[in-house]
């Protein structure tokens, strides 16, 4: 779950893009294109061509879910931390104007970079 009192999201790995499209397609705008999608346990967190979707399932069942739309236009800064050799995880952390900060998790073997070209391409 996105916590934005304590800018954090659980740890999250790369999902697969069809599924992606599948669980946002109700929302996804017609012209709107997925980049990169990842998941934790049952929330995930997109990246489009358009914004960052947050994906919050809620309840016991899985059926209420929390969309949260984080326009790229609102990133203020962004900083990316990489996996080291005994910390295999790396890290997001981006800064929204109205909102603060928000901190990303992600777990090993998510290409951290590709992330950080994507967001240097929306934001710079």
């Amino acid at each position: 779950m996105i916590d934005f009192n304590n800018a954090t999201f659980i740890k999250l790995n790369p999902w697969d893009l069809a599924s992606a499209q599948k669980d946002l397609q109700q929302i996804l705008h017609p012209d709107e294109q997925i980049y990169l999608a990842f998941k934790g346990m049952r929330d995930s967190v997109t990246f489009t061509s358009k914004r960052i979707i947050a994906l919050n399932v809620q309840g016991m069942t899985g059926k209420k879910k929390d969309y949260t739309t984080l326009p790229y236009s609102k990133i203020q800064a962004y900083s990316v931390e990489t996996a080291g050799t005994l910390d295999l995880d790396s890290e997001l952390i981006l800064w929204f104007s109205g909102l603060g900060k928000v901190k990303l998790d992600f777990g090993r073997g998510v290409d951290i970079y590709t992330i950080n070209r994507l967001l240097g391409d929306k934001v710079l």
